[in-house]
């Protein structure tokens, strides 16, 4: 049987927004070398999932917001 947390555990979350996510772009490296560019997740997992396992070596997360200087 599945356990569910309880509202009141401070480990429940709850969806904020609707909105897409489009805060990162992503790269697959391949085990070659070569990359390959998605704007999306779940873009990344369906080419992901197409590729055989000995081809694939990581995925690189790529923050799309812009840094404004110094500190945070």
């Amino acid at each position: 049987m599945t356990q569910v947390i309880d509202p009141s555990d401070e480990r429940y979350f709850t969806r904020t927004s609707d909105a897409p996510y489009d805060r990162h772009t992503y790269n697959i490296i391949f085990s070659n070398g070569q990359s390959e560019h998605y704007p999306s997740w779940e873009q990344v997992q369906s080419r992901w999932c197409q590729v055989p396992k000995q081809f694939l070596s990581h995925v690189e997360v790529l923050d799309i917001r812009k840094k404004k200087g110094k500190g945070f």
